[in-house]
């Protein structure tokens, strides 16, 4: 398999539309590398332009350390995987998972073993006869994936595959996907606007907005380090609250006023946050890390009402509101008994807190991040 590397890759469109901006991106062999983001923020781009389907407007793109920027995209070694499947309907399922083998005028022997194999490995061994208006949405896009494996390519892009899908056939093909990776110990570079894919399927993810990369790291850095309030709200269902509030210093430490309570930093987030005394910041703090307490007089608790609540069986989802109207979203037990319009009282474990500053930038304040890429 390859190594990909992009170096400051960037798009622009027309000369004015810029898509991607100095993209500098290292995926190393055998890795299994996903771009997220919301929609238009230039994920889909940065693989076209690694497939060869879009021109690189600046920097280098390296695949098994050779230049890749004039190579067409046949000559690459790659292959694709798209969301529309982009099946040929008058084609049986063998055919077309052998027809880029075919006009290669590949031997009909190697054909056969290689069409067989991938069948094998993607349980469609019994239905290489039938055309893909006879398959589930499921099949077609093993399928898909099928003609991609025969190929036996350096490096699988995959551009958000399961978008189609339903929920159930989603989880159930993310599954596949990553035992597919396990199996072939292959390069893949997976695009998507799923965290949820992002976070099961990356063992690096690249977190992407208004074609920038906000961060790269594997998916449990990303989620306990946040770089920015952007990546630190993209990575986690149900994402992270925040909650502007303002910095003080009170009886010699600093406090965090949100004018309804007060919030105490813990020891090494005070030394970051003197600095912010007088100013407003944004406190994070994650649905999972907010614990109903029965004491309302607790140092650091929170009063809030309930507003809505999502019972999903394992847990409740409570949607609350402060006095002064910041909305919240906590995670408890179902056995938690609590009823619409109760006000109840939360306290937040400080230690997976974080902190962002109120620039442009959104800047994580406590945790010491190198932005290595």
């Amino acid at each position: 398999m390859a190594k990909v590397e992009l170096k400051g890759i960037g798009k622009v469109y027309e000369g004015t539309t810029r898509a991607v901006t100095n993209a500098n991106i290292t995926i190393d062999d055998k890795e299994f590398c996903v771009f997220v983001g919301p929609s238009g923020c230039g994920k889909s781009t940065t693989l076209r332009m690694i497939a060869g389907l879009e021109d690189i407007t600046e920097g280098k793109l390296y695949i098994d350390g050779k230049e890749m920027n004039d190579v067409p995209p046949k000559d690459r070694d790659i292959a694709m995987v798209f969301q529309n499947y982009a099946l040929y309907p008058h084609m049986t399922v063998y055919d077309n998972m052998a027809f880029g083998l075919k006009i290669r005028k590949m031997d009909k022997a190697e054909i056969d073993r290689r069409v067989q194999k991938a069948a094998e490995q993607l349980d469609l061994t019994q239905y290489l006869n039938r055309k893909p208006k006879a398959l589930s949405g499921g099949q077609r896009q093993r399928v898909a994936v099928g003609r991609a494996i025969v190929r036996n390519p350096k490096v699988f892009l995959f551009d958000e595959p399961l978008s189609n899908l339903d929920a159930k056939l989603r989880v159930t093909m993310r599954s596949e996907i990553a035992a597919l990776h396990n199996r072939l110990q292959a390069t893949m570079i997976y695009v998507t606007h799923d965290q949820i894919e992002a976070m099961t399927l990356g063992t690096k993810i690249v977190v992407m907005k208004d074609g920038i990369i906000q961060q790269i790291g594997a998916p449990l850095y990303l989620y306990n380090n946040p770089i920015n309030k952007f990546v630190a709200g993209f990575i986690g269902t149900p994402p992270m609250n925040f909650l502007t509030v303002k910095v003080l210093e009170k009886n010699g430490r600093v406090i965090c006023d949100e004018g309804s309570f007060e919030v105490i930093p813990t020891e090494e987030q005070q030394k970051f946050l003197k600095e912010y005394v007088g100013k407003e910041v944004s406190f994070g703090i994650r649905p999972e890390d907010l614990t109903h307490t029965p004491d309302a007089s607790a140092e650091g608790t929170m009063q809030m009402k309930i507003v809505n609540q999502e019972p999903l069986g394992a847990q409740t989802n409570l949607f609350l509101i402060t006095n002064k109207g910041q909305s919240l979203t906590a995670r408890t037990s179902p056995e938690t008994q609590v009823h619409l319009g109760d006000t109840i009282n939360l306290v937040a474990d400080m230690t997976r807190a974080k902190f962002f500053d109120k620039t442009e930038s959104e800047n994580n304040i406590c945790d010491d991040i190198k932005k290595e890429w």
